[in-house]
């Protein structure tokens, strides 16, 4: 049941505090979020005012390296960072999208809660190998590609579609194959580190469809694609292979899995 509270002690402000706060310990270590909702929350559309000073930010993101350059720890280093700077990101946006869509429901905004902390967690085991490997988090540039892309949801609906069932899910086929690449050149803690986060993504890819299909009816991939604001295309939510059986315990369909992985866009002008 949700409480009220004051307005510095609940969830709500606890997640404005993380997403504004330009402080690199927060973002890493942040305090648990506090027991009581606001009685009465209103809809507040909040983005980072700044980043933190050790974060350099870049309007490129760096190319993904080829699978012998990671015998390099250095080249380990720099993807692994990338994948840091996607968990930041997506744990900002759960507290975003628990502000933006407060007419949403308890079990939803809890649920992004729950999904925040496994990102956390992701964040810090990115940042022990990155360690390990001889650098440390701003060691590389990053790129908010994830704010310049998910803040274009103006609903719910939108929300899960994108993040969760579209970026999310595309990690269920990019995070094991870089799984093998690690494998390859030796780093089995940085390819196990792959395969755990790839595991964990399901359920975050299964809460998401489960969403979407209660206030939809069905994973239906028509309605999903009307559903990513434009011009997000499928083409950028899933990988070269289809993880299919991934895809399936996270609770989408075979129609979708399909229509998916066959789906190409349309030629431009047409």
């Amino acid at each position: 049941m949700e409480t009220s509270g004051t307005d510095e002690n609940t969830v709500e402000a606890w997640a404005h505090s993380y997403i504004r706060s330009a402080s690199l310990a927060h973002k890493c270590a942040p305090p648990a979020p506090p027991e009581n909702w606001a009685a009465h929350p209103s809809p507040s559309d909040v983005r980072p005012l700044e980043r933190p000073p050790e974060l350099v930010l870049s309007e490129r993101s760096p190319k993904t390296p080829r699978p012998g350059a990671l015998r390099e720890p250095k080249v380990r280093a720099q993807l692994l960072h990338t994948f840091w700077c996607h968990e930041l990101q997506a744990a900002e946006l759960m507290c975003w999208a628990l502000l933006k869509f407060s007419d949403a429901g308890p079990e939803f905004r809890r649920g992004l809660v729950r999904i925040w902390k496994d990102e956390v967690r992701h964040m810090a085991l990115y940042a022990e190998h990155v360690k390990k490997l001889g650098f440390t988090l701003g060691a590389f540039p990053m790129r908010d590609w994830f704010w310049q892309r998910v803040p274009a949801c103006t609903t719910k609906l939108m929300f899960v579609a994108v993040l969760g069932m579209g970026f999310e899910a595309a990690n269920l086929e990019h995070a094991p194959r870089f799984a093998m690449w690690f494998r390859m050149v030796g780093d089995h803690a940085g390819a196990d580190l792959q395969d755990r986060v790839a595991l964990e993504e399901i359920g975050h890819v299964r809460f998401a469809t489960h969403w979407f299909k209660t206030w939809t009816g069905a994973d239906d991939f028509e309605t999903w694609m009307q559903a990513l604001p434009r011009p997000l295309s499928p083409m950028l939510m899933r990988g070269k292979s289809i993880n299919r059986d991934a895809r399936l315990t996270a609770g989408m369909s075979e129609a979708f899995i399909d229509q998916l992985a066959r789906y190409q866009p349309e030629p431009y002008g047409r």
